[in-house]
């Protein structure tokens, strides 16, 4: 009886040196990386591991006309670069098309309607505004020289229409209320001090702020001298998310349609000096913008674009 007992003990031992052996190796799938991922693209909502975050408060800016070899590194743009190295750069970001419209459509609707930047007409297809009011969500255009509360008409040089893109909308244009809206950037200060900022502001600087026609030495002051105050505010900071995108590539790339362009994702919430080498499109950020803010429904190619959850 004493070795029938002592082999029972024997192996109740080792069963349990076992148990805790499997729990021990089996109880995480997580896995610990350099911050970048194998840059194969996912579509669908899929990418690289990650957990979106809900936000408050997303800023989308958009600069111009400047491709990423010319901004990320550029000693002449030190705001910029301190932010996409204390936050997140996504290195394989692809502008759409040239030139710039295309893509300021591709950011909101999910698709290239037109590329004439002369376009005239309305847009009445799916587009961001649409599902933002559909969720119950606020948004406003801030627009650098637009003329008064609500002007839709053309260019007053430096402010270009094809750039406030949501000025097509007939979500917007036919709306008393919505058309509202769409204000001066004067009023983005006002709003960031007040506490006042709504789900989903679109950026819009001036021809000469966005390096379009200026300089980019001029477009980084220009964004520190106005997005610091944002990212400092205790709404950003509970609660915020800043993307800050070039709308197409200059000069003759138009790899992957239009061209190698930088974007940067600054949020509380982001991965601290995180750099993506996933493949991303316009079409994603238009994807992060509406799931961040609790959105399922997603325009155009934003449906099946790669999404960036990769950076929180």
């Amino acid at each position: 009886m004493m070795l029938s007992r002592g082999l029972r003990v024997l192996v109740l031992f080792w069963l349990s040196i076992a148990v805790l052996t499997a729990v021990s190796c089996g109880g995480s799938s997580s896995s610990s990386g350099n911050g970048t991922n194998s840059g194969t693209p996912t579509s669908g909502g899929g990418a690289a591991a990650g957990s979106l975050p809900q936000f408050g408060h997303v800023v989308l800016v958009m600069e111009e006309n400047h491709g990423y070899s010319d901004v990320i590194g550029n000693p002449a743009m030190p705001y910029l670069n301190s932010l996409a190295t204390k936050y997140g750069l996504a290195t394989q970001y692809y502008a759409n098309i040239h030139p710039s419209i295309g893509n300021y459509l591709m950011l909101t609707t999910g698709q290239i309607i037109t590329t004439n930047d002369s376009f005239t007409g309305t847009v009445s297809d799916d587009n961001i505004v649409r599902e933002l009011l559909t969720a119950g969500k606020t948004w406003k255009s801030y627009a650098e020289g637009l003329p008064s509360v609500g002007y839709t008409g053309g260019d007053v040089y430096p402010y270009a229409k094809r750039h406030n893109i949501f000025a097509y909308f007939t979500d917007v244009v036919n709306s008393s209320s919505e058309v509202n809206n769409l204000v001066p950037f004067s009023q983005f200060a006002s709003d960031v001090s007040s506490g006042q900022l709504p789900n989903f502001s679109f950026v819009v600087p001036n021809l000469i702020d966005d390096a379009h026609d200026g300089i980019l030495p001029m477009a980084d002051l220009w964004l520190q001298q106005n997005m610091s105050a944002l990212i400092n505010s205790p709404a950003f900071q509970k609660d915020g998310l800043l993307i800050i995108v070039f709308d197409e590539a200059g000069g003759n790339d138009s790899t992957h349609g239009g061209g190698h362009v930088a974007a940067v994702i600054v949020s509380p919430q982001a991965k601290s000096g995180f750099q993506s080498t996933t493949l991303y499109q316009h079409q994603s950020t238009l994807r992060l913008i509406l799931q961040g803010l609790g959105i399922s429904s997603y325009p155009g190619a934003a449906a099946q674009a790669p999404n960036m959850a990769e950076f929180f």
